[in-house]
């Protein structure tokens, strides 16, 4: 009784000398995969997401097997590993975030819809003729000639209409503004 409480057992100094023998990788994986899987689940808080990144972790450590006993400690790298992978999902995820938030719609989209109504309405307080050469020749792009033809009037009273109807969109547009 009188010795002190040992917490970590001493190799005697003949177990020192032994080598032991390599692990292989799928007694390795026995070993570890339970607890590993366990312990993602709890930093995912996701069983499918911890699932992949625990596989992606043992396959990055199985491409490096044969050199495994350069690691000292292939635990420790395992996990290392596979919170690695996991931050490198987090930030895929985060970019992929901003970047759909990126391309969400505007903030205010209702303005356009407005200034769509505006244009609109002030569109409708013109006369049958105004509007048809206006929008013939700003909107469809239609030479003077093409519209009069569509319109059955000369090209000259279509510049005429236009003319006319861009006039009264400045004022009824200008009152709203």
């Amino acid at each position: 009784m009188d010795e002190p409480l040992r917490l970590v057992a001493e190799s005697a100094p003949e177990e020192a000398q032994i080598v032991a023998e390599p692990i292989s990788f799928e007694a390795f994986f026995d070993a570890e995969a339970r607890t590993l899987f366990r312990r993602l689940c709890a930093v995912t808080g996701n069983s499918a997401e911890a699932e992949e990144i625990m596989q992606d972790a043992f396959l990055a450590l199985w491409e490096r097997w044969d050199r495994i006993d350069s690691i000292q400690d292939p635990t420790a790298y395992l996990y290392r590993t596979a919170m690695n992978a996991f931050r490198k999902r987090s930030r895929r995820a985060a970019l992929a975030v901003r970047r759909a938030m990126s391309f969400a719609p505007d903030l205010a989209p209702f303005a356009e819809i407005d200034e769509q109504q505006d244009v609109v309405a002030a569109l409708a307080d013109l006369s049958p003729r105004q509007r048809a050469a206006l929008v013939l020749t700003d909107v469809l792009d239609y030479s003077s000639e093409e519209a009069g033809r569509a319109l059955g009037v000369s090209a000259g009273t279509v510049r005429g209409l236009a003319s006319r109807a861009r006039q009264n969109l400045r004022r009824r547009v200008g009152e709203h503004t």
